[in-house]
């Protein structure tokens, strides 16, 4: 018996041995300039090949694939069904049309509560609307280039109308996308109605007409409309060339990315000129910084104390950051806070139950909503919240 352990004990150690000599050379192997990697990556990085079965620091099935069935051919409905997005150009929308107005009530019931009311902003969710959309001496949208160097300046404000290249995109992003937790749930004239009350919001025009309440938008007009920042993306991305665009746009790090060597001490000028040579480094600002900034920018390193003897208590504050996306509206599944029956059902459980689910989940609902930075006080607070605004 102690013969055929020391046996099985030699064999592991081997095998173990083995793996760890086979891991520490796969790891010395994709070291930069040990590992053989060159350039050519579409990102300006490096490519690593495939050798032994070893890929950098991971190994892969070496067996071979012939004779893998990868399915059949989809018929022509499969494809149908699937290939749903609409171009640039807009081909591929899908008839319907839909009103201002109608989107006006739409936007209200399904997605104030994530983005705001007029599509200003929500907690923690994008701001669809603001910006001027004026452009300046070389084209670029003025209010994509707010610097916020000194307080209250404005930060760029990427929007609808300032910052994305194409309004089918749009269309295509909420059929898909959206409302929050019920995809795919508009339909097609929904969807044009929605995209038109936040097209109306940033002030676009279609044909130059301004769009009022009773503007109808359909696919046709749809195509023709033209966003301010349409041509102010690069790289080109589009069409046939693409990837060689970006692989030219990263080849020339230092003139598109910019790229210099480093410093962490005594920095100096290195373009100095002649009897300048060790000047200071200066300080540079970015041009043009594309940084979407929501929430606001923030200098503090400590919170205040929460209290109740503000104008917001800390439940209301606590609901609002946490629970308001599935509490605030009849959409979701869940009691909606203001309505006084469908929480004096919930609490003839009694607070103590009502308090269990919350923390530890129940039905559709994660523990502590999906927030498990809450406190069960926190969680608490907030039920006493709801319960008290729903009187």
């Amino acid at each position: 018996m102690f013969k055929l352990d020391r046996k099985l004990i030699t064999i592991g150690m081997t095998l173990a041995l083995s793996t760890t000599l086979s891991v520490a050379a796969a790891s010395t192997a994709c070291i930069p300039g040990v590992y053989k990697s060159k350039p050519g990556a579409i990102d300006g990085g490096v490519i690593y090949p495939r050798e032994n079965g070893v890929y950098t620091a991971y190994r892969y099935n070496t067996q071979s694939t012939k004779g893998v069935n990868f399915g059949r051919t989809p018929t022509a409905n499969e494809i149908k069904a699937w290939d749903v997005d609409a171009r640039p150009d807009g081909k591929g929308l899908p008839d319907g049309e839909g009103s201002v107005e109608d989107g006006d009530e739409l936007f209200d019931a399904q997605c104030a509560v994530c983005h705001g009311d007029f599509g200003g902003g929500g907690k923690g969710y994008p701001q669809l609307a603001g910006g001027n959309q004026a452009k300046d001496k070389n084209g670029v949208v003025i209010t994509l280039k707010n610097q916020r160097i000194k307080p209250g300046m404005d930060a760029p404000k990427r929007t609808v109308g300032t910052y994305w290249p194409y309004a089918t995109t749009l269309f295509t992003y909420i059929r898909d996308a959206m409302p929050y937790a019920h995809p795919k749930s508009l339909t097609n004239d929904e969807v044009y109605a929605l995209t038109a009350y936040i097209l109306a919001q940033n002030e676009i025009k279609i044909d130059g007409q301004e769009m009022d309440d009773e503007y109808v938008l359909n696919k046709e007009k749809l195509m023709k409309v033209v966003l301010p920042n349409k041509d102010g993306f690069y790289p080109v991305i589009d069409g046939p060339e693409g990837p060689a665009n970006v692989k030219a746009f990263f080849a020339d790090r230092a003139k598109n990315i910019g790229m210099g060597t480093r410093c962490m001490k005594d920095c100096k000028d290195p373009s100095s000129g002649p009897g300048e040579k060790g000047l200071p480094a200066k300080l540079m600002k970015i041009k043009y910084e594309m940084k979407d900034v929501v929430p606001p920018y923030a200098f503090g390193k400590d919170l205040p104390p929460e209290t109740d003897a503000g104008s917001v208590s800390k439940g209301e504050k606590l609901y609002d950051s946490s629970c308001k996306l599935c509490h605030g509206n009849d959409t979701m599944g869940a009691p909606r806070v203001g309505d006084a029956s469908a929480w004096a059902a919930v609490m003839k459980k009694g607070m103590d139950k009502v308090l269990v689910n919350a923390i530890k989940g129940t039905g559709g609902m994660p523990p502590k909503g999906g927030n498990t930075d809450l406190s069960d006080a926190d969680i608490k607070t907030i039920i006493e919240y709801m319960v008290g605004a729903s009187k």
